[in-house]
């Protein structure tokens, strides 16, 4: 039976064509857009959508995703929806009470900006007895108790790894805090999960993203990666199955501690790929993130020093890539501080576009750079959510960036300007995964009306408004451009297209732009299926 989408407004995504008044699908497939008049009178045997006044778009892809370990996390110690000491000692202590047989209490969710210093303690974990794993809301960094770094034998006289930092008492004593790859040190002991509970993790997963209006989406590390376990499996065996629903695209981790032998591992991992689920991409992680002055910035830290790390020497970076792109593969970066986009940049130098190379966070450019993606064609992964006076930003961000360096920041509008193309993503669990709520952001460069955290102070003064986006370009991103990265035949409304489609209950597009938050999804289609709101 066909479906007629009716009663309200189609945003298409299509450049060309932008707003329509109606949809046909038949057999899954756009098979029309246009008048409603025209469309009823073309439609057989049908099903009516009533719009009701709001909005029809393209099913929204997520380019840059951690969706099992999302789910895992949402089962575990979840402090992602509290915010303060306070809160999260009253979680952890509710959870190890009501989870007396397990090993650890382990989880994560906190934010450095709750902390002074941003920099949490172990001792304030140590009125719980069990070893405590807690993974930072960024996944940069672990908050752990004495009881785990005594299991891990961490002492004043273990180094720290090349790629991370144990953060220590003014005697040199584990302060409690694990960076980057220090993490592991930790991470590693903890319990893992089994199949059955990564598979649990992804279906769960994918019911909140489809209640989301996300049919798609970039799982941005399909590896072993901060303690976490090999997703690889759970995806092909979802996929084969038939329970992986949404169009999904592996970045298969680039394991820093090794070379270009790999490339064959990752070859054969690619092979892998089967029916919805395509592991056709490689994630680099150049470097951290500034909070914990692991962002690799071109100029020393303001009142700390340091320059950060860059997790691959650059000449190396250089051949890695140029390797994997001869091999056919997309390279998805994660570079934050505006060295590692340079170096990101440099070694795509000469790469083919045609594999869609993406840099992800993009927090800090140095201007000079931002022309360099469309002379390149290397595609602005933006999470704008981040763009915001929020308290990380205002208090542990900007006072070590500096006035000049921090100007730099999601440069969103100069990327536009200079002609890049921009596809979108949340990095949920790291923060809120609603499309909207990020949209909202690009728009007006302030938090949404309902905090993104629980808890978390809003602010409402825009941050660096001369960067903002506008709606049409913003809600493309997360269509037309994410769904373009995944070589995804949906992200578009136009005949032959899947039917993968988002009703929502009002047009943001009608909205004053300080309200785009309050829209919200009604139905989400697969395939012209209803996977949400049937």
């Amino acid at each position: 039976m066909d479906i007629l989408f009716r009663g309200g407004r189609v945003f298409t995504a299509r450049g060309d064509l932008g707003f329509a008044e109606a949809v046909l699908v038949r057999d899954g497939v756009i098979a029309a857009v246009g008048t409603e008049a025209d469309l009823a009178r073309a439609a057989g045997p049908h099903e009516t959508v009533d719009l009701d006044g709001g909005l029809l778009t393209p099913g929204f892809t997520d380019a840059h995703i951690h969706p099992v370990q999302a789910g895992l996390e949402r089962a575990k110690c979840d402090l992602a929806e509290v915010y303060g000491l306070d809160a999260y000692v009253a979680k952890v202590a509710d959870y190890a009470t009501k989870n007396p047989d397990k090993e650890w209490v382990d989880g994560g969710g906190w934010d450095m900006s709750a902390f002074p210093g941003g920099l949490p303690h172990r001792s304030q974990l140590d009125f719980v007895t069990r070893p405590v794993y807690l993974i930072q809301r960024d996944h940069h960094a672990a908050w752990v108790n004495t009881r785990a770094l005594e299991l891990a034998g961490i002492t004043k006289d273990t180094p720290d790894p090349a790629d991370g930092r144990i953060e220590r008492d003014a005697d040199g004593t584990p302060s409690g805090v694990l960076h980057e790859g220090a993490m592991d040190l930790v991470g590693l002991l903890t319990p893992r999960p089994s199949a059955q509970d990564q598979e649990a993790a992804l279906l769960e997963a994918q019911r909140y993203l489809f209640a989301l209006g996300i049919t798609g989406w970039q799982d941005a590390i399909v590896g072993s990666y901060a303690g976490s376990d090999d997703q690889l499996p759970t995806y092909v065996a979802a996929a084969e199955a038939g329970t992986l629903k949404a169009r999904v695209v592996g970045a298969l981790w680039w394991d820093r501690t090794r070379g270009a032998e790999q490339i064959e591992d990752l070859i054969e991992r690619r092979k892998r790929s089967v029916g919805r689920f395509q592991a056709t991409s490689v994630k680099i992680m150049q470097d951290g993130i500034t909070e914990n002055f692991t962002a690799a910035v071109l100029e020393p830290y303001c009142r700390c020093g340091g320059t950060g790390l860059s997790y691959i020497e650059p000449r190396a970076l250089n051949g890695y890539v140029a390797e994997l792109d001869r091999h056919g593969f997309q390279v998805h970066f994660h570079a934050i501080g505006e060295r590692a986009v340079r170096e990101a940049l440099d070694s795509l130098e000469g790469s083919d576009p045609a594999n869609r190379h993406h840099i992800a966070h993009l927090q800090i450019i140095e201007p000079s750079d931002v022309p360099r993606f469309a002379r390149l064609g290397v595609t602005a992964n933006l999470q704008p959510l981040w763009a915001t006076h929020h308290a990380q930003m205002d208090e542990l961000t900007i006072p070590f960036l500096g006035e000049e360096r921090s100007a730099w920041q999601y440069p969103f509008a100069d990327l536009q300007r200079s002609g890049a193309r921009f596809c979108a993503g949340s990095d949920w669990p790291v923060s809120n995964a609603d499309p909207l709520q990020a949209m909202h952001v690009a728009v007006n460069r302030t938090e949404p009306g309902s905090s993104v955290h629980a808890g978390y102070p809003t602010a409402q003064t825009p941050f660096l408004p001369g960067q903002r986006l506008d709606l049409a370009t913003a809600l493309s991103a997360y269509t037309a451009g994410s769904a373009w990265i995944n070589r995804s035949p949906a992200g578009v409304i136009e005949p032959g297209r899947p039917a993968d489609l988002v009703v929502l209950d009002r047009d943001p597009f009608a909205l004053p732009p300080q309200e785009i938050w309050t829209a919200k999804v009604r139905m989400t289609f697969v395939d012209g299926e209803a996977v949400h709101g049937a």
